[in-house]
């Protein structure tokens, strides 16, 4: 690698973990380090949602589909720009009003507890669960990223590749917290924006016009340019299926909970859409050019998840380059230290101090929540290990894992007065069923290759999940005065 590359990335880790040492010094309690006391203002919790939701997901995997498949894979930016819309529409104003109301709830699990007066610490702890399960597969994901990073731009081997990139991302999660996190993914966000328009942007004005590079696929593979390709209608609603992930991912809905005011939301909703479709369209344009730019040296099956780091070597001048990397790490960090501190708060605030200790001070909790970051790490880390892993793989697995197990709950407990302590436990045990037994039917059914089994886990387990609270909460005398009083206050 140049140089100058080298060093400008070098210069934008050490920033990050200088963001860690900077909010060290006011992270005084848990809600400080888990949600920033609530002090987002609309940009900063704008872009960081946007930054922590698209992960690597957004600059490897999306690419890497598009440049393997071609334009069949443009319906996932759909379904996600529609579910994003919808999420910050309906859902961000009215869970940060509703999440102080319920005793100022910091944490998911604390939210339903409080929502439903549950005093058997069921919900609080299945949510618990739920949430540690599936964010060790999705950090997984993220480190997997940050492995093929180092490893392709270093020239690393990929086990330290992988130990790298989990060192620098926990250092400074360990250290600052929430805002650390949100900052980092606020200017994690700019990057990742600036480089997804610029590398299309550059082959069109400086290499090949758009027509040249629609003609160049379309020559190699008519396929390329059809969005219908291979695409059956379960295969349509598969990929809009992930628009529905939105409604219950636990690290883009704290970042509505840590919003400044519900006033702030629809400036934050604004800069969110607009940041997230310019992203979405400009990772697909980085997959779609790279097929004509490298029509005579293509990539090796397997490597399509590089795309994008081969563009930028060759477009760009090394002290650029390195700033691209520093944005491709960007992308990677942005989820992976999210993800890190919303097991952090379920460790620290919903088993320890909610079961072990509840008289624990506050530097204890926060010192329990630093080491979860460590240990979760560590899990993922072992999770992340299996050369075959993709990361758009994993990141399907756990984005529809949450998307079903917390998704119905967090609507219907927000918009239903009648739904009850048992119906927010069905429907978190069913989905999450669902999509674990839905992911692994090739498995229990060795033989079977019915097109039903290609439908995407979080259809089955959203549609069975919102079917199971309604069942479950109009059984029984329905939810009692207190549950009632406190929706009326939202």
């Amino acid at each position: 690698m140049n140089t100058a590359t080298l060093t400008t990335f070098i210069i934008y880790l050490v920033a990050l973990i200088g963001f860690g040492f900077l909010f060290y010094r006011s992270t005084d309690t848990l809600s400080d380090y888990i949600l920033g006391g609530r002090k987002l203002g609309s940009g900063v919790a704008a872009l960081s949602a946007g930054a922590s939701d698209m992960s690597g997901w957004l600059l490897l995997g999306l690419p890497g589909a598009v440049y393997a498949s071609g334009l069949n894979q443009i319906w996932i930016a759909v379904g996600l720009s529609i579910g994003a819309y919808l999420n910050w529409q309906f859902v961000a104003r009215k869970l940060r009003k509703y999440t102080e109301v319920a005793s100022d709830s910091i944490t998911l699990p604390d939210y339903l507890e409080f929502r439903f007066y549950d005093k058997s610490r069921m919900l609080r702890v299945i949510s618990a669960v739920v949430i540690l399960i599936f964010f060790a597969i999705y950090t997984a994901s993220g480190l997997v990223a940050g492995a093929t990073l180092f490893e392709s731009a270093f020239g690393l081997a990929p086990e330290i590749a992988l130990y790298t990139g989990t060192l620098i991302i926990v250092a400074y999660t360990f250290l600052g917290g929430f805002m650390a996190v949100s900052w980092t993914d606020f200017f994690q966000g700019i990057l990742m924006f600036l480089a997804l328009i610029a590398a299309p942007l550059i082959i069109v004005v400086t290499y090949m016009s758009w027509d040249e590079i629609v003609a160049t696929a379309a020559t190699m593979d008519p396929t390329y340019v059809d969005v219908f390709h291979e695409m059956s209608t379960i295969g349509i609603l598969s990929l809009l299926a992930w628009g529905l992930g939105y409604f219950g991912q636990p690290h883009i809905l704290s970042r509505f909970m840590a919003i400044r005011s519900e006033q702030h939301v629809p400036k934050a909703k604004m800069i969110a859409m607009i940041w997230m479709v310019f992203a979405l369209y400009g990772a697909i344009f980085v997959g779609f050019t790279g097929i004509s730019f490298f029509a005579d040296s293509p990539l090796a099956e397997g490597n399509q998840e590089i795309v994008f780091l081969e563009l930028t070597q060759v477009l760009f001048n090394p002290w650029i380059a390195g700033v691209i990397l520093a944005a491709i790490l960007s992308a990677v960090m942005s989820t992976v230290d999210s993800q890190l501190l919303v097991c952090s708060s379920a460790i620290a605030e919903d088993f320890y101090k909610s079961l072990f200790k509840p008289k624990a001070s506050e530097k204890e909790l926060v010192w329990v929540g630093r080491t979860a970051v460590i240990g979760v790490a560590i899990v993922a880390l072992m999770l992340a290990s299996n050369p075959n892993n993709l990361v758009l793989d994993l990141v399907a697995y756990a984005w529809a894992g949450f998307g079903a197990s917390f998704g119905p709950v967090i609507i219907f407990s927000l918009f239903w007065k009648r739904m009850t302590r048992n119906g927010a436990l069905a429907g978190m045990v069913v989905g999450a069923a669902t999509v674990l037994i839905w992911e692994n039917l090739s498995l229990i059914f060795p033989g079977a290759e019915h097109e039903i089994i290609s439908l995407y886990s979080i259809i089955p387990g959203f549609l069975l999940s919102a079917l199971s609270i309604l069942i479950v909460s109009n059984i029984g005398d329905g939810p009692s005065e207190d549950v009632r009083s406190q929706h009326l206050k939202v």
